[in-house]
């Protein structure tokens, strides 16, 4: 059971319809907007928004409570000029739902005066501030009187450098050796058979420098063999992983050979290499074939007699592989 208490205030109230409190299809911040701004004293030009600031309706809540005033004819607004070409929008808002007749009627009775000192500034102007100095016409009579030479954009052209005595020059031109080696590495692997074309100029140069330090074909290759991955690693790029092998040059073997004793253990290749064996048959590349006992040849070899076939350019023989 609830009971009520009401006093009627003395002075400074309002008196509403309790169809305006009690509307089904407005919001609390509806009705609040819409009793705030009914409350206000005769003469007060506040706002819908500025009473949404005051009443501390948000931003969303005061967009969905207008629209609800509109739909139901509580609130309504148009846009017309006065004088002095300012554009002012009227907002009427009354306690009784009104139609768009209606609400033309009594705004086409509302004079449409100037914007006043205490109007928003979006509608307001803000004043002029005239310009400094009285204006002048523009100067047509040619060039400035001044001597350009004091001040000036054009600076003095700076003196030529000389070229440097005896600059060393870069050798550009790659032996065929070179370009033949790295033209016969996709071959040389599977992993190798991605090589971009755009990198075999840079690999070339690369290669040259190994074949200028001493080095042979197949040292070239037995290197690159063993960088290779062995775990069964893909190579997504493997012109970088080439770039990253033959970047540094180790120093050349020399022709003396070091006794049994203190010489370096071969390094140990990669698991998918141990297994093969080259073939000693006559070959125009140099063929690996995987065994299955002490034989020397490769099962083609074993099969049919070996072609018959010129080896003009040894170095660039290359490696195949045959499971």
């Amino acid at each position: 059971m609830i009971y009520r208490h009401h006093i009627a205030p003395p002075s400074g109230f309002s008196q509403f319809s309790h169809d305006l409190i009690r509307h089904p299809r407005l919001s609390s911040d509806a009705v609040r907007l819409l009793t705030w701004q009914l409350s206000l004293p005769d003469g007060a030009r506040e706002s819908l928004s500025r009473t949404a600031e005051r009443a501390r309706i948000g931003a969303c809540a005061f967009t969905r409570a207008k629209r609800q005033l509109k739909e139901e004819g509580f609130v309504h607004e148009r846009r017309v000029q006065g004088s002095g070409g300012h554009w002012v929008t009227q907002q009427l808002v009354s306690n009784v739902p009104l139609n768009a007749a209606e609400a033309a009627k009594i705004l086409a009775r509302m004079p449409v005066g100037t914007p006043s000192a205490d109007a928003s500034p979006q509608v307001a102007p803000s004043p002029r501030i005239p310009a400094v100095g009285a204006p002048t016409p523009r100067p047509t009579d040619g060039h400035p009187r001044k001597d350009p030479g004091e001040d000036t954009s054009h600076h003095p052209a700076e003196p030529e450098r000389k070229p440097d005595p005896d600059p060393a020059p870069e050798t550009t031109e790659v032996p065929e050796a070179a370009r033949a080696l790295v033209a016969a590495l996709p071959h040389l692997s599977p992993e190798l058979r991605r090589i971009p074309r755009g990198m075999h100029d840079e690999l070339a140069r690369l290669v040259s420098r190994w074949l200028t330090a001493g080095h042979t074909p197949g040292s070239i290759r037995t290197h690159i063999l063993r960088g290779l991955p062995d775990d069964g690693t893909p190579v997504h790029r493997p012109g970088g992983l080439l770039r990253y092998l033959l970047r540094d040059v180790p120093p050349s073997p020399g022709p003396r050979t070091a006794p049994a004793a203190e010489r370096p253990a071969p390094a140990r290749p990669s698991s998918r290499l141990a297994a093969l064996r080259e073939c000693e048959g006559d070959h125009v590349q140099a063929t690996l074939f995987r065994p299955t006992g002490d034989e020397i040849l490769c099962r083609r070899c074993l099969n049919s007699p070996p072609p018959v076939v010129s080896r003009c350019a040894p170095s660039l023989r290359q490696r195949t592989v045959i499971a």
